[in-house]
């Protein structure tokens, strides 16, 4: 059992090692390792493949990208009605099994378009897990041990980004491509096969409500308005949301742009933008080890406050002063402060969202935050070419400042937020 140290009838924070003590999230966790490791070398053999075997443009290679990146932004809000109506077990164990065998398909793919169509696919279906995961975190995770929960998982994702490329590297260069997507195709297995060892069941919820006399399609049609209507109507979900969706929308433009930063502002070369590259995902796992610590003297919303401005300060360190050091310390911090945003607002979500429909809740926000990234990518190559690309991320950090302005007058003025709703 978890200890139970409170202050004014409040329990106390939970920490890592409490929420890996329940049993659904711990498999819930390794799962997720592995499986993100998996997705990480078969994405890296893809982009090998599409650049060395396919000679594939740069514009082509970006698309690998946005084909993975599409489904997730167009799809969330519908696949969050099936998440609401469906078991969340076989949710989850079917969607790890249907990813394996269209990673299959990867072998015998020849082309560019068949490579777009197999990562289109495998993300409709990964669109449909991860608000199902999300889902079955906010059920077994009580309330004041969501902060570690989403912290672990970000944890999960940064160290197997920091991991990730290096593993990746080798495999591709000593034992080929399909290596990578057969490791991947395993992955999925072994996490429905960690996922099914547990009983996951969700407590009883009530039925879809809308004009269900008018068809199916009117149905559904109604259950995804209900998502989008709450986050609109609560100005604390709205505030976050809005900030999770800058913050991809910087790392949208600060991706494809930072080689070219390193090479025309900085003088340097490949090393050095390894080195650059590698400092946005060490200070996010430095940030999501650290933000358990801030929350115990910051509410949640400060801490996006806080996400935001050191988003917006790093940018104009970037913008204004393009030095070796000032690049890696303004890239530690724009990780940090990325960290800063997601993990709380993951967790502010997860508290304020009636159980009902957060599995709607979920993949409406995570539509808009991949929209968010895919416009970055776009805008940052537009915008460069009439910005620079300095002049790109002082673009970035006004809209920053913007945001954190606007979202302190939304929640002075603005409506009041959503009854909480404790996890069962």
């Amino acid at each position: 059992m978890a200890p139970n140290n409170s202050e004014g009838g409040v329990p106390a924070a939970l920490s890592f090692r409490d929420v890996l003590g329940i049993a659904v999230m711990r498999r819930v966790w390794y799962a997720q390792i592995v499986s993100l490791l998996g997705d990480f070398l078969a994405l890296f053999a893809v982009i090998s493949v599409a650049t060395f075997k396919m000679h594939a443009t740069p514009a082509q290679v970006t698309g690998v990208q946005i084909a993975y990146l599409l489904p997730f932004a167009f799809l969330g809000p519908l696949s969050g009605v099936f998440v609401d109506r469906w078991r969340l077990k076989p949710t989850l164990v079917a969607s790890d099994l249907v990813r394996a065998g269209l990673v299959v398909f990867l072998f015998l793919s020849t082309s560019l378009w068949q490579v777009y169509a197999v990562l289109v696919a495998l993300s409709a279906v990964s669109s449909v897990f991860l608000p199902a995961q999300s889902v079955t975190i906010r059920t077994y995770v009580p309330p004041h041990g969501l902060l570690s929960a989403n912290a672990l998982m970000q944890i999960a994702m940064m160290g197997v980004r920091i991991v990730g490329p290096l593993s990746a590297g080798v495999l591709v260069a000593m034992l080929g491509a399909n290596v990578c997507y057969a490791l991947d195709a395993a992955s999925f297995v072994a996490s429905a096969c960690l996922i099914g060892t547990v009983a996951i069941v969700r407590p009883p919820m009530p039925g879809p409500s809308g004009p269900s006399s008018k068809g199916k399609v009117a149905a559904l049609a109604h259950e995804m308005a209900e998502g989008t209507r709450f986050i609109l109507r609560h100005a604390a979900v709205l505030f976050v949301v809005a900030a999770m969706a800058a913050g991809l929308f910087t790392i949208g433009c600060f991706g494809p742009l930072v080689a070219v930063f390193v090479r025309e502002s900085l003088h340097q070369k490949a090393g050095v933008f390894g080195v650059v590259s590698a400092m946005v995902g060490v200070g996010l796992l430095a940030g999501t080890v650290a933000i358990r610590r801030i929350a115990k003297r910051a509410s949640h919303d400060a801490m996006v406050f806080g996400g935001l401005a050191g988003i917006g300060g790093a940018l104009l360190l970037l913008a204004g002063l393009p030095d070796i050091a000032a690049t890696l310390t303004a890239t530690f911090a724009m990780g940090f402060g990325f960290a800063a945003i997601m993990v709380p607002a993951q967790t502010l979500l997860q508290r304020e969202t009636p159980q009902e429909i957060y599995g709607r809740i979920s993949s409406t926000v995570m539509s808009v935050v991949m929209f968010a990234q895919l416009l970055g990518l776009v805008v940052s190559g537009i915008a460069s070419q009439v910005l620079s690309v300095r002049g790109v991320f002082l673009m970035s950090a006004v809209l920053c400042a913007l945001l954190a302005a606007g979202g302190r007058m939304l929640l002075t003025t603005g409506a009041p937020a959503a009854e909480s709703q404790p996890a069962t």
